[in-house]
């Protein structure tokens, strides 16, 4: 016989993504956490100068679409095509096209890898940090010399 005296636990709460992706309607979600995934497994494999530029968008019926920022961009993915194609299908996937897409509207900017970025100077970073210094120094106040 039970002690009905002792009080129930109540289930431990899901995380909210947990019980959005459990949810038949978690199913758009599953799918950009996925393209997501596969565009960073993929990035390493395009030109560092356009890295930042390119986004994977979707995958269907084995067409690689990116999204770029700019018409140059384009063309220069359209030339790394073969190298992203062979890169897809190290993974897995059934890559036979690779199809790219001009953005109407600037991307929202990705954060990237360290070794994507170009490197900034030495002489750019004294000046960084002089500016910055020169952003945290008080300022006098003017009252004084109305005197």
């Amino acid at each position: 016989m039970s002690d009905s005296r002792s009080p129930r636990r109540p289930p431990a709460p899901k995380a909210a993504l947990d019980a959005l992706l459990a949810d038949p309607a978690g199913n758009p979600i599953r799918r950009a956490v996925w393209l997501e995934e596969l565009d960073r497994r993929l990035r390493p494999h395009l030109p560092p100068s356009l890295a930042a530029h390119a986004q994977l968008a979707n995958v269907e019926r084995g067409r690689l679409v990116f999204v770029v920022d700019a018409p140059v961009w384009r063309t220069k993915l359209r030339f790394a095509a073969p190298e992203i194609l062979d890169a897809a299908r190290s993974i897995g996937l059934d890559a036979v096209e690779l199809v790219v897409k001009t953005a109407l509207a600037p991307m929202a900017l990705q954060p990237q890898d360290r070794r994507t970025q170009p490197p900034i100077s030495e002489a750019a970073q004294r000046e960084l940090r002089a500016a910055l210094a020169s952003l945290e120094a008080p300022v006098p106040c003017g009252s004084d010399d109305a005197a």
